[in-house]
């Protein structure tokens, strides 16, 4: 008689810290509800749950009856709770002290709530690195589940892939389970027979077990899954299909676990799943990258040579991005701080973590880095346990330094209620443009990106083929019209302060003096001082008389091109939204307010200007289709500079609301 095949079945569940509370409810009435309604039905079929952290405290908070749900699955034996990081962090990006802090304050949580401890772990995004392997262990995790893609790259074949091995770093043991792609294409968007039928291949070829574990956002959330998963019930003729099968069997992760023996030891390449090593190349190499895959797949040779074309690696994100890598490298710095605290406040703590919320550190097919207000949700953190390290751990005044490791000095400058950072790199900018008592920083902006994704605009929407549906994989949509120039790079950084004389770029100031963030080149020296919460820039021009100059400021404001959001001249009249231009002749201020904010950035002149005011948008893919997202108001002041010796100065003033 054929032996059965062991569906190891695991689901994770994550939005991202920050996301907006609508956005989680809609996915918890589409997706986490009914999925967990309909499993309850169906004690004989197990399975294993992640839920993140942060996600988890706003379920249990929002919805306990539902949640209750799942704690009586999981007293029954019915459910495994998976752990990971607390705030759902790439553990590989993150210092040891931090993977072990995040980790135990997950497992604690489990506990706490069901009184079992977890013996296995979700990586975040699936991103493996061997050096996280020691603070795993530490922890108390026994295994985690990885794709098999990194197990092909080690030159193992899909039939031997069907249980656990074992991996070790410095004699510090972890078991990994590798997870089916073919499961993960199939699993919801084939039709269930389909599935089914794979399943029984697998039983019939003598496999142990058949491991799935993806995102549950596919059950209910991604475009057209609702339909499919509940109201044509696949998912209930999938968990019937599996319970009556002779040759299909369910098992937690735990049972299988401690049933089995290791198949062996393996050492895996730093990698993720195949698709997230695409994304993180830039242009031109992705499309060199996509390209070849796809000419190996048409000459008939892609699954035998895929696991030796592996594109590049997460971090790559990190260096792709300047805007990502900065937020990485102050968080990192502001981790170190905080070690150096003997039993720091939790407050700070919980900042640190929910600074490293992984989704606005990288991007892929969705949003990620180019949403804003996940960018948002970890500078708030970030200014917060900054200026909470600050009232604990003085710093001084100024400081110059190398942060983000680019070769270019940033020099920092800050009082209780600002902060400031200027790049020496020959702009003179501002790259950073922090207020404490707001926790925002109004630099964190994204420039435009040729991103590989791109090259779609113009095609029409893709048909998919066969009976299912099609995976978001496989959808182009456009969710707002999209032109080429919108699609146009930066060729400078989005920063504060960026000059322009008669319309060409200047990118040749010197620094001449740190401590007084003191720049020069020809004819022209520019300055920073701050005092409370103003920082004012000014420009000492020499024998340059009639001729053009501005400077464009790129503030990054909560509300973006929402109704919370609206610009204000000097005699109280509102002209627009951030969301609409703006030309003002002959002015000399200009208050930005923002709702979403609670704050207002007021902008006064010593000379008057010509201020030409935009949004700054930017093109990304998301669940809907393509998208324009703005990601910060661009202004710009136009002088003729009045004589061949004078001075200009602007200030920037970052206040609360007041009550």
């Amino acid at each position: 008689m054929t032996q059965a095949v062991t569906l190891l079945f695991g689901v994770h569940a994550h939005q991202p810290v920050g996301n907006f509370p609508e956005v989680i409810e809609d996915a918890h009435q589409r997706c986490y509800k009914p999925f967990l309604e309909t499993l309850y039905d169906y004690p004989d079929f197990r399975f294993a749950v992640h839920f993140s952290g942060w996600l988890l405290d706003w379920l249990r908070e929002k919805h306990p009856v539902d949640m209750n749900l799942l704690a009586e699955m999981v007293q029954r034996g019915q459910v495994e709770l998976f752990s990971s990081g607390d705030t759902e962090p790439v553990l590989a990006a993150i210092p040891h002290r931090d993977r072990v802090g995040q980790l135990r304050a997950m497992n604690d949580k489990l506990a706490a709530w069901t009184g079992i401890k977890p013996s296995g772990a979700w990586l975040t995004e699936r991103v493996w690195e061997s050096a996280v392997v020691p603070s795993l262990a530490e922890t108390g995790i026994k295994y985690v589940t990885v794709d098999d893609y990194p197990f092909f790259c080690t030159g193992k074949s899909a039939e031997t892939l069907d249980s656990f091995y074992s991996t070790e770093e410095n004699g510090a043991r972890l078991d990994l389970f590798p997870i089916s792609e073919l499961l993960r294409y199939r699993v919801p968007f084939s039709p269930v027979h389909d599935v089914i039928g794979h399943l029984e291949y697998l039983a019939d070829q003598g496999q142990a077990a058949a491991i799935y574990f993806d995102d549950i956002e596919k059950f209910g959330i991604w475009p057209e899954t609702y339909d499919w998963v509940y109201t044509r019930r696949w998912l209930r003729n999938f968990i019937e299909g599996v319970l009556a099968h002779p040759k299909i069997r369910t098992a937690t992760y735990a049972d299988y676990h401690a049933q089995q023996t290791t198949r062996g030891i393996v050492y895996l390449p730093t990698t993720a799943y195949s698709e997230m090593n695409e994304w993180t190349l830039p242009m031109p190499a992705a499309a060199i990258y996509s390209n070849f895959l796809a000419s190996e797949k048409a000459a008939g040779r892609g699954d035998q040579h895929r696991p030796f074309l592996r594109g590049g690696i997460w971090r790559n994100f990190l260096s792709r991005y300047p805007e990502a890598n900065w937020m990485h490298k102050r968080m990192l710095g502001l981790s170190l701080r905080l070690a150096e605290i003997t039993e720091p406040p939790a407050a700070l703590s919980a900042a640190l973590y929910r600074a490293q919320a992984n989704d606005a550190y990288w991007h892929g097919l969705f949003g990620g880095l180019y949403l804003p207000h996940l960018r948002r949700a970890v500078w708030n953190n970030i200014v917060a346990l900054e200026a909470g390290l600050d009232a604990i751990q003085p710093r001084p005044a100024t400081a110059a330094v190398d942060l983000d490791f680019d070769g270019k000095t940033e020099l920092f400058a800050h009082t209780p209620n600002l902060q400031i950072v200027v790049r020496d790199d020959g702009l003179a900018a501002i790259l950073e443009l922090s207020s404490y008592p707001l926790s925002h920083n109004f630099g964190d902006t994204l420039r435009r990106y040729y991103e590989h994704y791109h090259d779609k605009i113009g095609m029409a929407q893709s048909e998919h083929q066969g009976e299912g549906i099609a995976s978001a994989h496989d959808i182009l949509r456009f969710k707002h019209p999209v032109s080429p120039e919108d699609i146009v790079p930066d060729q400078r950084p989005r920063a504060i302060f960026l000059d322009q004389l008669d319309g060409s770029p200047l990118n040749d100031y010197t620094l001449t003096n740190p401590e007084t963030l003191h720049f020069a080149r020809p004819g022209i020296h520019k300055s920073y001082t701050i005092s409370a919460s103003t920082a004012a820039v000014t420009w000492q021009f020499t024998g340059l008389a009639g001729q053009s100059f501005s400077t464009c400021l790129n503030l990054a404001m909560p509300s973006c091109d929402g109704f919370l959001g609206r610009y204000i001249l000097a005699d109280g009249r509102i002209p627009s939204g951030f969301g609409q231009p703006i030309d003002l002749d002959n002015a000399t201020s200009l208050t930005l307010e923002d709702g979403v904010l609670g704050g207002s950035v007021t902008l006064q002149s010593s000379i008057s200007a010509k201020i030409h005011g935009r949004p700054q948008q930017t093109v990304s893919q998301s669940e809907a289709g393509f998208e324009k997202i703005m990601q910060a108001v661009e202004l710009q002041f136009d002088w003729i500079i009045p004589a061949e010796t004078c001075t200009l100065q602007l200030q920037l003033t970052l206040e609360p609301s007041k009550p």
